[in-house]
Parts: structure tokens; sequence; C-alpha cells
């Protein structure tokens, strides 16, 4: 019966740790020391007394002091969701998770990020598997844990990753100086691990696939009219792209690259990507293959 007890107990601590599949509004997460931190009742009523429950009932190990609750040391079974109440009613609730050591946090966490085009918008791909829960920030009051950081919650996608659609005030006509102060925090379990990457926003700069408009043939060469993406920046003189043509040359079928628009004679087909010229971004996906009729 003992052994049926505890085997049902870890079933039901396993289904709370494994349940937290976002960011409650109210996190407190905790490093594995003696430091205490100190978990907040929040109430817009008059101040009187409070009590704390775990799991529907008292907590051990913990201090009250006042209203609110002070954790100096956790292990597993601490963590999860506190709630403080007066009689029967709950005014608000934390939880408490651990954070993450950060030897962990660099094995664990994984992020791309593109921006499209110089414009105010960029997206982000967490390709890491594992975590249930992901949220980015932008700035210092996201890098500093501050209160008024804004998080961006992702949308989780068939394959795991979580995808992000984020925006920044950067000016796209200025010399680039400042950089992007990206904060990732993620859960697992009940633990929580974050991460701060700076970077510029060129470096993250991949265009869409250009378009081929046309292929002329004259009497020497073929000529390649290519335009820039509909998400590219305009005006597309100030942001300028450079294009790389791939070509199959009909008689013997060998490929051959080029960067002017004027191509040899008697090619079956090409395809073509775009890169931004001054900063040599990313080059873009290739186009699909384009037959070439005569």
């Amino acid at each position: 019966r003992e052994t049926s007890s505890l085997w049902l107990c870890g079933l039901l601590f396993a289904g709370l740790t494994h349940g937290l599949n976002h960011f409650p509004e109210n996190v407190v997460a905790k490093r594995n020391d003696l430091n205490p931190v100190t978990l907040t009742c929040r109430s817009e009523e008059a101040p009187g007394a409070v009590t704390w429950k775990f799991r529907g009932e008292a907590p051990e190990d913990v201090r009250q002091i006042g209203p609110d609750l002070s954790v100096s040391e956790v292990d597993t079974p601490m963590l999860g969701e506190y709630s403080c109440w007066r009689g029967t009613q709950m005014l608000s609730s934390t939880y408490l998770l651990l954070e993450a050591e950060e030897e962990e946090e660099s094995d664990s966490l994984s992020i791309s990020c593109r921006a499209k085009s110089y414009d105010c918008h960029f997206s982000c791909d967490w390709t890491h598997s594992g975590q249930t829960a992901v949220r980015l920030g932008l700035g210092h009051d996201c890098s500093e844990g501050r209160k008024s950081c804004h998080w961006v919650n992702g949308d989780q996608l068939v394959d795991g990753r979580f995808h992000f659609q984020l925006s920044h005030s950067l000016s796209p006509y200025s010399e680039e100086s400042a950089m992007l102060e990206l904060t990732a925090e993620a859960i697992v379990d009940l633990s929580v691990a974050r991460t701060t990457r700076r970077f510029y926003l060129r470096n993250i700069v991949q265009p869409d696939s250009p378009q081929i408009v046309r292929c002329q043939e004259g009497k020497e060469n073929l000529s390649v009219t290519i335009e820039p993406p509909s998400s590219w920046s305009t005006p597309h003189s100030f942001f300028s792209l450079e294009h790389e043509i791939e070509y199959v040359l009909k008689d013997n079928g060998e490929t051959g690259r080029s960067s002017s628009v004027l191509l040899p004679k008697g090619i079956s087909k090409l395809r073509v990507r775009s890169r931004d010229s001054l900063v040599l971004s990313t080059w873009s996906q290739w186009t699909p293959w384009k037959k070439v009729t005569h």
C-alpha cells in the first residue's frame, strides 16, 4: 500500500510539473542556494491577515513575513504554484520555479532570428526541443528581469519549435550603432532557464527570394530581368540588392553562376538568389527553377 501511495504521488507530481505550458503572470525563479526570495501577496483590498497555500495545504519550510512568504531553500517538491488567501477568497498566486545553472542554460537554449528587410519587424525560432513554454523580450528591461519588460509569447509549430514575431524601433535610414538585446526564457518542467543575445539587425537580414520577371534572348546573350521581393525595404535605390544567377546549359547540361543579368545563350533553365549588396547579408533562398523558352 505504501509503494502504491508513493507511485500515485509521483504520478500526480509529474502531472503538475509537466503541465506548465505557459508563463504564469507572476513567476519567481530561485537559484538552488540559501539566498531567500519573497513571494508577494497581491491584493487591492485593505490589508488584513492572509494565509498561504501550496497544493491546497499550508506550505512547509517557509517563513511568512506579514502578507508575504519568504523561501530560503528549495527542492523539487517545493516548486509550483503558491496562493495567498483571505478566508475563502484567493487574492493572488505566484509560481516558484528553479533557476537553471549557467552551464545548463548554454546547453539548452538555442534560438535563430531572421529579418526579411530593414523594416520594424523580425522573427525568431526556438529550435531546441524539450521546453514546454518559451518567451522572448527586447531591451534592458528584459535582460535585467524587470517587471516593465514586454514579453512576447510564441506559437508552437508542429515540429516542436516556437515561432516569434517581434518589433523594434531602429531607424532603417541611419547607420546602425545600437545592438538589439534579446532575452529568452524557457520552462522545462518547473525549472526556468534564461539567456541574452546581442546582435546588430544587419547580421540577421536575409531577403526573401527575388522575382524573375522575364528572360529575353538577344543576338548575343540572354537578358534576365529581376525584381526585389515584395517584402524588401524601399526605396530600392537606397536598399540595393545584388543577385546571383545559377543556370544550366542546354547542350551539355553543365551549370554556371553569374552576378550579371546578361548570360550566354543556350540556357535551358535558371534560378536566382539575392542579398544586401552593402553589408553582404545572408543570401536569400533560391527561386524555383525557371525554364527558358525561345
